[in-house]
């Protein structure tokens, strides 16, 4: 008789692996969620008044945007690649588009 014993926590780790991810979609949704509604309350300014002006002032293209609650404010963090290769890090006021910070890596 072959026990079952060495399998059930294969199993067990297998359904606790499957469901860190159902979770994290779970975050994303409400993170979604929560960035309509702060946009249709007017709280935020679409990224699309925002993404442009970054573009023409800083160049590159666009590889990734989050927002993100800093100090007390919605701010964009936006990641742009330039023309040299550098990754620069944006932090951008969500409310009025005012540029707060900016980094350049190698």
């Amino acid at each position: 008789m072959t026990p079952r014993l060495p399998l059930a926590p294969a199993v067990l780790a297998l359904l606790l692996g499957l469901a860190v991810p159902a979770g994290a979609d779970r975050d994303d949704d409400r993170d979604h969620d929560r960035a309509r509604d702060a946009l249709a309350r007017g709280e935020i300014l679409p990224l699309h008044t925002i993404l442009p002006g970054l573009q023409d002032r800083f160049g590159g293209r666009l590889l990734e945007v989050e927002l993100e609650r800093e100090d007390g404010r919605m701010v964009y963090e936006v990641e742009l690649i330039t023309a040299r290769g550098r990754i620069l890090e944006i932090v951008v006021d969500a409310a009025t588009g005012r540029v707060l910070e900016t980094e350049e890596d190698d």
